[in-house]
């Protein structure tokens, strides 16, 4: 649980680091939009690619990016299982009663295992490079047009970022709850699923109290602060877009016109060197 990566920060001196943080908040959307756009394997290359570039230039440890999937491995081994079984698409390689497997749910289930891996491994790199209060801020700027219609920005994207920061607090609180319950004789891996279950039951009364005295304490700490959201707020740090910003979102652009056009021109090219 301690690598799950959504909320935590990583601090380094690289390009990915310092770009804006509108820049990153729009260059994560792109690239999701490019996810799901992705509709062969051929396709999975450009995106792949492009991962490991922004992993590579951002300085982070691959170890930590793949141990930050782990989160999500039950999901995709659960939703793969169902693709493989129940999706009876073209030729039917093993059957046992109402259980088929086909060639064309394992190419759906591959398919989907890599884009949820691709998906959770890329958005994390928006908390590993991007601090709390730097998506707050790009969240509160890019919805800026939307205070004309009275919608109140500033405490959407504090909510968001309180609750990102929440993330990893909770994760080791859970943690040292486990602890302190071993400690006294409780036992978390041992017996039948329905046990399991039952033994974790003793950690969600300590866990929402401890939470609840958390945001009691936030609050209070931004009372005696005269923290409020009037539009008069000004920033430590003010955004600006640099030379390399506008270079990251031109590279990201050329991302999306891969993911688009390869499956297009893939065949056409396979066709002319076999010729």
């Amino acid at each position: 649980m301690r690598d799950i990566a959504f909320g935590q920060y990583y601090p380094a001196d690289s390009v990915i680091h310092k770009l804006d943080s509108r820049i990153k908040l729009i260059l994560v959307v792109v690239y999701v939009v490019g996810v799901f756009l992705v509709n062969s394997f051929i396709s999975y290359i450009p995106v792949a690619l492009f991962l490991l570039s922004t992993i590579l230039l951002s300085k982070v440890s691959l170890i930590k990016v793949m141990k930050s999937i782990k989160g999500i491995l039950f999901i995709i081994m659960f939703t793969s299982l169902l693709n493989i079984f129940f999706n009876k698409v073209d030729n039917v390689l093993w059957s046992w009663g109402f259980l088929v497997i086909t060639d064309g749910g394992l190419k759906i289930a591959a398919k989907l295992a890599l884009r949820l891996l691709l998906l959770v491994a890329g958005t994390s790199m928006l908390t590993f490079t991007t601090t709390p209060m730097g998506i707050t801020d790009g969240l509160e700027s890019i919805m800026k047009p939307l205070k004309l219609i009275k919608v109140p920005v500033h405490d959407i994207a504090i909510t968001m970022s309180i609750t990102l920061r929440f993330i990893p607090i909770l994760i080791e609180e859970i943690d040292k709850i486990i602890m302190a319950q071993k400690a006294r004789g409780a036992s978390f891996d041992t017996g039948g699923l329905v046990k399991r279950i039952k033994a974790y039951l003793p950690v969600l009364i300590p866990l929402f109290v401890s939470a609840f005295r958390r945001a009691d304490e936030l609050a209070l700490a931004m009372d005696a602060r005269c923290y409020n959201a009037t539009q008069n707020r000004t920033k430590l740090k003010e955004l600006k877009c640099k030379k390399r910003d506008l270079i990251a979102l031109f590279i990201t652009t050329i991302y999306l016109i891969l993911v688009i056009t390869i499956p297009m021109f893939f065949p056409i090219i396979l066709d002319f060197f076999s010729k």
